[in-house]
């Protein structure tokens, strides 16, 4: 059962990234004001940010769907959406109260206020934070539980 959770997790947590890397590298080529504008953060344009984060998100996600090692997976997931927090907790540190443009100009593209898309990636960014280290206690627990057994099993054979 808890294979079936974690590899869940994995390919839906993989295909949300992916389809946030399509939306920002696709509005990155885009040629709204906001692309040349700076990043509140970064201090950099949004272009440069999209085509950054853009390609983060599509590497991580490819490698969310085709990798065999769940370690791996969940580690590069906790590691991007953890980044992603850290961003967004720096937002309003340097005085930025707007909502986040992740999505670019897909937001106008797909007829949703930016305050919908905010509160939609705020969603699955605590579905990436949650998942991704529920899934790795879980791959831990499973990994002490099969050490602990083989250390067993060892222990057995020794024996006689």
């Amino acid at each position: 059962m808890q294979s079936k959770l974690i590899r869940f997790f994995i390919i839906s947590a993989s295909i949300l990234l992916f389809a946030c890397a399509m939306a920002k590298l696709v509005s990155s080529f885009g040629h709204d004001r906001v692309l040349e504008s700076h990043d509140p953060v970064f201090n950099i344009s949004y272009r440069n940010v999209f085509w950054v984060v853009g390609a983060l998100e599509l590497g991580i996600s490819l490698i969310g769907l085709v990798c065999e090692k769940n370690n791996l997976r969940v580690a590069l997931l906790a590691w991007i959406s953890t980044s992603f927090l850290i961003y967004r907790i720096g937002m309003p540190l340097v005085g930025y109260n707007k909502p986040c443009p992740c999505l670019g100009n897909l937001t106008g593209i797909i007829h949703i206020s930016s305050q919908t898309a905010d509160i939609a990636m705020k969603i699955i960014l605590t579905y990436l934070l949650v998942g991704s280290y529920a899934t790795l206690f879980l791959l831990w627990r499973q990994h002490k539980k099969n050490h602990c057994i083989s250390m067993g099993e060892a222990a057995h054979k020794a024996a006689l």
